[in-house]
């Protein structure tokens, strides 16, 4: 067999392996190993691999952004500011048809720019503003699925774990990535917004219980308000302030993020000996499960390379005359069929090795490529039967009446709006390049 015909033989065999349950970082590992072994026939060569890749992999100092990011949204999770953004998003738009559902996508999207995961987004408004919708008279479906909607903004939104993950595999700066999600994202929020508004004037009755009067009382100032915003406000200009005006790297504004988030939660009297064990020993799990990941993603894109894949891969599409945007529309497809059946980080760690060097000599910008690339894979968050983001809103609920089912049923709106975006931010390149090449 040639180098060519092993290397597709062992990809064929990766998801079978991640499906019958065997750790996507492991099985990506153990493939690159054989093929390696294979196509050299010198098994300490490929011995030799491993050792390099897991001592060079990490090395950098970039991936010291991966645990501070992650501490900072942890700690922001426990310290309430997702709640008094709620709070101030809810009287902000009390009088508006739909009020409350925008005032969890606008408190998502807020929220979204000081922790960068979703789950933890979608865990924080389900236990805030799922009863409070509920109580005011909206449908179940409508509440849980403005949740699970909304949550994805988190992955979008700098900073976003997904798309450090997305830089250090395409080789992109990851300041750069940061700055084009900012355009995108504020598009995707503004989007559910306006859908949610359109839906509560044009079918009232899929948003608020037919019958039901509520009125939201709320003792709230202007001052108030500006009071319980003033700590979240500080962290974005902090952290993104510092990131974007280039006074700090994507590392030191993960550093900074991280202490600042400390201090808020200090100041709050949110932290405690309890969560404070839980809060390290989460960062550590999730921090420590991602670096293994990006070392076995390493391994096998240079398994990848030397079968000679992306080459092969790129010339046949060359042949078939598909060109950019017919390789883009393809490749979305494929990423939104894996999104189905596996979490966002494997996804990621699968497809972006062989594709990014294929867009790359199609002409795509890497950049344009990786927000397009992560909309994708947040798209799977939402569609069964995997859908992470549904079931840790059913996991987070404190009501077993609202089905999974449900979730999937409520957010399938902003699956379709997600569409729509891609669609929009594919077709026009500038929606992600624009800040990431001009202030970069």
């Amino acid at each position: 067999m040639s180098a060519l015909e092993i290397g597709l033989v062992l990809i064929g065999f990766l998801l079978p392996l991640i499906l019958l349950g065997l750790h996507i970082g492991v099985a990506l590992m153990l493939l690159s190993f054989i093929g390696v072994w294979l196509m050299r026939g010198n098994f300490d060569l490929a011995t030799r691999l491993v050792s390099l890749t897991f001592y060079g992999g990490i090395s950098d100092y970039i991936f010291a952004t991966i645990p501070m990011f992650v501490l900072m949204g942890l700690l922001i999770s426990v310290s309430n500011v997702g709640k008094d953004t709620f709070d101030v998003a809810e009287w902000a738009l009390r009088k508006v048809k739909g009020g409350l559902g925008v005032a969890t996508v606008l408190s998502n999207t807020v929220f979204a720019a000081v922790t960068g995961i979703s789950i933890a987004s979608a865990a924080v408004f389900t236990r805030v503003a799922v009863p409070e919708m509920v109580r005011h008279g909206y449908q179940p479906k409508f509440a849980v699925g403005a949740v699970a909607g909304s949550s994805i903004l988190g992955m979008l939104i700098p900073p976003s774990l997904l798309l450090i993950i997305y830089g250090v595999l395409a080789e992109e700066s990851i300041g750069r990535m940061f700055l084009a999600g900012v355009i995108p994202g504020l598009i995707m929020a503004l989007a559910f917004m306006a859908m949610i508004l359109v839906v509560a004037r044009l079918m009232p009755n899929a948003v608020v219980v037919p019958g039901h009067q509520s009125r939201i009382e709320h003792t709230e100032t202007i001052v108030s308000a500006a009071r319980k915003l003033v700590p979240l406000a500080a962290l974005v200009v902090l952290v993104l302030g510092g990131l974007y005006s280039g006074y700090f790297t994507p590392t030191e504004a993960g550093a900074v993020g991280a202490a600042g988030a400390l201090v808020v939660t200090l100041l709050r009297g949110k932290l405690n000996g309890s969560n404070a064990r839980q809060i390290i020993r989460e960062t550590g799990y999730i921090s420590v499960g991602i670096l293994f990941l990006l070392i076995a993603a390493g391994m096998y894109s240079r398994m990848l390379t030397m079968a000679g894949i992306p080459m092969e891969v790129g010339r046949l599409i060359g042949e078939l005359g598909l060109g950019a945007y017919g390789f883009l529309a393809v490749y979305v497809l494929l990423v939104l069929l894996l999104g189905m059946i596996l979490d966002s980080t494997s996804i990621l760690l699968i497809v972006v090795p062989i594709a990014a060097p294929i867009a790359k000599t199609l002409g795509l910008d890497l950049i344009h490529f990786g927000i397009i690339t992560v909309i994708a894979v947040e798209i799977g968050l939402l569609t069964p039967p995997f859908g992470i983001s549904a079931f840790t809103v059913k996991s987070s609920l404190d009501d077993d009446k609202i089905k999974v089912e449900t979730i999937f049923l409520g957010a399938f709106p902003y699956v379709l709006i997600m569409l729509a975006v891609l669609a929009l931010i594919a077709l026009v390149p500038a929606t992600t390049t624009w800040l990431a090449r001009g202030l970069m």
